[in-house]
């Protein structure tokens, strides 16, 4: 076959299929229904559906929650208008060296420690305050709760779940998306990442936004990618191996953000442990292996074999990224210098210096498939 557009460069069979497989191979007939890329239309209504249903979440829900917790805003004190500090702060930096500080005071008539206050204050303004982050906090816990159970479900009778060989049973000729509960799992996690970009710009951010964004991509092509070749098997294992450690990482924020420091310390430790569990000896040493060496037995390495080994590749080494974040905080938790999140960006005194970091838990490490998810 000549193929003369990218689109039909792009779906070359041997591109994404081992050989002699062809997409003529994959035609539903008799009752058998395979995944098409025409199921994944449905993500967007669904991701915008998710973030309606997580404004009504967030005030039914996660407000009176954090009221019964505890959880307020602290008040800050706010920054004078002044038109020339403002610009400044706007465009050229929110963090001035000490040369443009002492040019401000010149212009101003300031001193010096009048200019860093004023910016301390205005930097404060723009802080997310603790309601905010609970309750996104509270929603992705909710989520990943509901996720991890929802994946449980569907997985629980499927032989794949407790032999992996079983993953590459047939494949591609899996016609795993005909089961509603496995295909439902997969629309709304992607749905749920989705979302999670729809809303980037509102949500807090931290300082490993760029890899969080990275995450969420790679997250997004991989589920993408696998419902399309039929790697749908070994997609659903990724995805509940991510949603576990999520659960207890959100719990912690929410405690965190309410006070209940030796709860939160004590779940911090669990979510440590099973985040190196399932992140760092799990997906690499059981799921990665089953990707990269039982597919060998059965057919060629092909282009779509490397690519999705690749993706899982990356989203391992953001996983290594994070641990050492969580190593980080747990070495300083274990010699009682644990004050705040690594990633977290800190709130400052309003008055002097800079605070310790006053949050400890911030988000995330991502689901892979996700946080990290």
């Amino acid at each position: 076959m000549t193929r003369t557009t990218p689109s039909e460069w792009f779906w070359w069979d041997r591109l994404w299929l081992p050989r002699p497989v062809t997409w003529a191979d994959l035609q539903d007939s008799e009752g058998r229904v395979y995944a098409r890329v025409s199921h994944l239309y449905i993500i967007l209504p669904v991701a915008v559906l998710l973030l309606g249903l997580r404004a009504f979440y967030e005030r039914l829900i996660a407000v009176p929650l954090a009221e019964a917790l505890g959880v307020k805003d602290k008040i800050h004190k706010r920054a004078s208008h002044n038109p020339v500090l403002e610009k400044y702060y706007n465009t050229h930096s929110k963090h001035p060296t000490q040369a443009d500080i002492k040019g401000v005071c010149k212009k101003l008539g300031w001193s010096e420690r009048q200019v860093e206050r004023w910016f301390r204050r205005r930097r404060n303004q723009d802080r997310p305050g603790l309601l905010k982050k609970f309750k996104e906090a509270s929603w992705r816990f909710a989520f990943y709760l509901c996720s991890s159970f929802g994946g449980v479900l569907a997985l629980h009778d499927k032989p794949w779940f407790y032999d992996l060989r079983e993953v590459w049973a047939g494949f591609p000729k899996q016609v795993t998306c005909v089961c509603m509960a496995v295909g439902l799992y997969y629309i709304i996690e992607m749905s749920f990442y989705g979302s999670l970009l729809f809303s980037v710009a509102a949500d807090v951010k931290r300082k490993d936004f760029k890899e969080q964004l990275v995450h969420h991509w790679a997250t997004l092509t991989l589920l993408s990618f696998s419902w399309c070749a039929n790697y749908i098997r070994i997609g659903t294992l990724v995805m509940l191996v991510h949603d576990t450690s999520d659960v207890l990482l959100e719990t912690a924020k929410m405690f965190n953000y309410a006070g209940w420091e030796t709860t939160c310390n004590s779940i911090f430790v669990v979510f440590a442990l099973v985040f190196m569990v399932t992140r760092l000896i799990i997906f690499p040493f059981w799921l990665i292996h089953c990707t990269w060496v039982y597919p060998l037995d059965q057919f060629e390495p092909f282009f779509g074999y490397y690519f999705f080994n690749v993706m899982l590749v990356v989203l391992l080494l953001l996983h290594v990224f994070w641990a050492s974040l969580i190593l980080r905080m747990v070495k300083k938790f274990i010699f009682g210098k644990l004050k705040g999140d690594e990633r977290s960006d800190e709130e400052e005194d309003e008055e002097g210096s800079e605070e310790d970091y006053t949050h400890t838990y911030s988000n995330g490490t991502g689901n892979g498939l996700s946080n990290g998810h």
